[in-house]
């Protein structure tokens, strides 16, 4: 039985997904990176291969995400892509007339623009935290409700209050104003919802023509107020798809699948005895010229495993090796 491996590397988790032959998601696992993305593929294609069944052979390998390159080095894949690329391929496997991704994960949030199968446009937002999933966590902490409420809590609003959510410390400063002047909790959670959604349209997705079917994927998919406030403010069905919250993973796990299907190669998967494997990363300027490249160093027991980081690709290495 053939299996392909998928893994999706970012600042706040790192997801794993292994389909068979037939696209079925056979496994997924969700972990959270703690500023460990070793650590955490080690840990997560462990168990992925403990909860995956025994007569399972993995024949292609992809890794996504802002490690991925990492990532790849690590889980010996056969593929490294980006981020957009992944989301785009999994929506449209999972709603093949996708025209739009929303994706929002915990540390950052992209548009994808999709046209006949093809992505022709996208944006993405790193810096401001207002429109992410840490917002919604730091704020459901200031008011002491867990973040697996706030969904059903703003759903149950009846009045929304508008708050400023073009700024995070701006919004946290009227959140606390409007506790105050005595609005219910729902309204306040509702306005929260609302001033992240109004905050990414009006960010991260300006200037792009939304239209339907919109696909909204990531963690903060998880929140049923979020899905309905983007309904609201894009007055379209908004579908959130049954694997919202690895479809990173997924969309690599995918294009495994392709690649190696049209291969005759075999894969550079090292096995799922990574977490025996002693990994350590270091770094150095390389002084060669004016761009000063941070080059990246992977170690194996000592030993150079992997090398990247010039743009000129004088120092790029990566030295394959299979396990048994």
């Amino acid at each position: 039985m053939k299996g392909y491996l998928g893994i999706d590397v970012g600042s706040v988790s790192t997801n794993l997904v292994i389909i068979d032959e037939n696209d079925n998601l056979l496994t997924s696992h969700y972990l959270r990176t703690r500023g460990q993305p070793i650590r955490a593929v080690q840990e997560g294609i462990k168990k992925t291969g403990a909860d995956s069944p025994e007569n399972l052979e993995i024949a292609g390998v992809a890794t996504t995400g802002s490690a991925r390159r990492l990532a790849g080095v690590i889980a010996g894949a056969d593929t490294v892509k980006n981020e957009i690329t992944a989301h785009a391929v999994a929506a449209s496997h999972i709603v093949p007339d996708v025209q739009t991704v929303l994706e929002i994960g915990g540390q950052d949030s992209k548009i994808i623009i999709i046209r006949n199968g093809i992505v022709v446009d996208f944006a993405m937002n790193t810096v401001c935290a207002a429109g992410t999933g840490s917002f919604l966590d730091h704020q459901a902490a200031r008011l002491n409700v867990p973040i697996e409420e706030f969904g059903e809590l703003a759903l149950k609003s009846n009045n929304p209050v508008r708050i400023a959510g073009r700024c995070s410390v701006f919004a946290e400063s009227d959140m606390i104003h409007k506790q105050q002047t005595g609005h219910a909790l729902p309204d306040i959670i509702a306005g929260l919802s609302e001033a992240l959604v109004r905050n990414y349209l009006n960010n991260v997705g300006k200037g792009k023509e939304i239209l339907p079917p919109i696909v909204f994927q990531g963690g903060v998919a998880a929140n049923p107020g979020i899905k309905a406030s983007f309904e609201k403010a894009l007055e379209e069905k908004v579908t959130v798809p049954p694997h919202f919250d690895v479809m990173g993973a997924l969309g690599a796990a995918l294009i495994a699948k392709r690649l190696m299907s049209r291969s005759d190669k075999p894969t550079r998967f090292l096995g799922f005895e990574l977490s025996d494997f002693q990994y350590e990363a270091n770094s150095f300027e390389c002084e060669d010229c004016p761009n000063n490249c941070e080059i990246v160093n992977i170690l194996v027991g000592g030993e150079l495993h992997a090398r990247w980081g010039s743009r000129c690709g004088k120092w790029d290495q990566i030295e394959e090796k299979r396990t048994g």
